[in-house]
């Protein structure tokens, strides 16, 4: 069944939830002009229609002690369903990747790893990333900083 179009009632939900997504039922209905029942209707059918993923909280890395993002750059040495899907099926095992985009251009992935430090890195490199079969280079990138890092989408409520 397709998705029905969002109207501007269900982005200002969206937008509201995006910035606060422990907002009460009753608060999300004042913040967007509805009343509560047919405001808890619309994240219900939100929801069920995989607009609305799920919820989760927003961690500082650092402070859990996962300070070091590194960007690696993936070239498989074939870019056949069967290679792509059993590096897709490895990928999603491994908690560190938090990121991971099948791209085009010079490389097949780009992927944000998270770890406390780089002999972290090292060893997942040597235990998981090199180890893995049909990747022929790997190039990493460290952040040195994070300007900005966001969720939210620019999900227009005009």
């Amino acid at each position: 069944m397709p998705m029905k179009k969002l109207d501007p009632l269900d982005r200002k939900i969206i937008a509201a939830l995006q910035h606060d997504g422990r907002l009460s039922v009753q608060a999300l209905a004042e913040q967007v002009g509805l009343s509560p029942s047919p405001c808890a209707r619309r994240v219900r059918i939100l929801e069920d229609e995989g607009v609305i993923k799920g919820y989760s909280a927003v961690i500082d890395q650092a402070k859990v002690g996962l300070p070091v993002s590194a960007f690696a750059s993936i070239k498989l040495e074939k870019q056949n369903e069967d290679h792509l899907d059993r590096f897709a099926e490895k990928v999603l095992q491994w908690p560190e990747v938090v990121d991971c985009y099948l791209m085009t251009g010079q490389f097949d992935y780009l992927m944000r790893v998270v770890v406390a430090d780089l002999p972290a890195y090292e060893q997942f490199l040597k235990t998981k990333l090199t180890r893995l079969k049909g990747v022929s280079s790997i190039e990493t990138s460290f952040a040195l900083g994070q300007l900005k890092r966001s969720e939210v989408l620019p999900v227009s409520v005009g």
